[in-house]
């Protein structure tokens, strides 16, 4: 049996069903008990962020684990490797989406004049506000972290004229962007974009502090993973006008839940972890994991 516990591109669902059973249920992250007796009955699990795929669950029996994305911070890669658990990340397959997700949020942030309704449609008329917001072209954009995506933003921003600063002690090249230092690009970009995983070295790595450094009314972006940003500095940093702009995608904790620093912050986009998620993306996900999925059980 195939167990499916967050949500999948329905094609891709029956795709697998017409090979296997399958159990698609999209809510059980949210029911741990169920989770778990499922998961013993189980060949393969198909994940996305919010199942934590650790600890007694990997004794279930399953073989592996598809992951409807990239990031594996929600999975126990070392305890996988000690049960013989395959993992299949969905390299590739959202990085468009993301990269779309940084580089329209980075003009909307500029502009500044997307958010105006509510005084247009009381009879104001706040065209000398509306007519102070900046253009792209000719801002620098920074990238802590120069993976696919990273350099799909590159791509993408340097097509709208913006010049691209990135920082990665892994990367070996940058194509579309000037290689920095990571205090070069945090301080020296317009607009910063994190593209880095969660890890002991990135948890917190964007605080008071290295905010404070950035350039007076620079927007900051994080689609990447939750925790690596101080949320609380964030909102603190945009209240007091130094932060131009934010959009935050992921999120220390997931859902918000009621103690979130965020209200009444201005020039703040908030979206619930749907950088990676468009129709287009999921097809692809969804495609990609379900056949990686297939191959390893022989279905394919």
């Amino acid at each position: 049996m195939i167990l499916i516990t967050e949500f999948m591109d329905e094609t891709w669902v029956d795709w697998l069903r017409d090979r296997a059973e399958v159990l698609y249920e999209p809510d059980l992250p949210d029911r741990p008990e169920d989770l778990a007796e499922h998961a013993r009955l189980a060949q393969a699990l198909i994940v996305r962020n919010r199942t934590q795929v650790r600890g007694d669950l990997l004794y279930s029996g399953f073989s592996c684990v598809g992951r409807l994305g990239v990031g594996l911070d929600n999975i126990d890669m070392d305890g996988c490797a000690e049960h013989d658990i395959a993992v299949f990340p969905a390299t590739g397959a959202n990085t468009l989406s993301v990269a779309e997700y940084v580089v329209t949020t980075s003009a909307m942030l500029l502009r500044g004049a997307y958010d105006l309704r509510t005084s247009m449609e009381a009879g104001d008329w706040p065209r000398g506000v509306a007519g102070q917001g900046r253009e792209v072209a000719g801002k620098t954009l920074g990238l802590v972290g120069f993976g696919e995506i990273a350099r799909v933003t590159a791509r993408l921003a340097g097509a709208m004229g913006m010049t691209c600063l990135a920082s990665d002690p892994y990367a070996e090249e940058f194509p579309g962007a000037m290689e920095g230092t990571e205090e070069e690009v945090l301080t020296q970009s317009d607009v910063i974009s994190l593209h880095v995983p969660l890890t002991d070295e990135t948890r917190g790595m964007i605080d008071a502090r290295v905010i404070a450094s950035m350039k007076p009314g620079a927007v900051l972006i994080n689609a990447a993973r939750g925790g690596v940003v101080d949320e609380a500095a964030v909102a603190a940093a945009l209240k007091s006008g130094h932060l131009g702009g934010a959009a935050l995608d992921t999120f220390t904790t997931e859902p918000l839940g009621q103690d979130h620093p965020f209200a009444g912050v201005p020039n703040l986009i908030l979206t619930p972890h749907i950088g990676g998620v468009t129709v287009e993306a999921n097809a692809r996900v969804s495609e990609m994991t379900a056949r990686k999925v297939a191959a390893h059980l022989g279905l394919d």
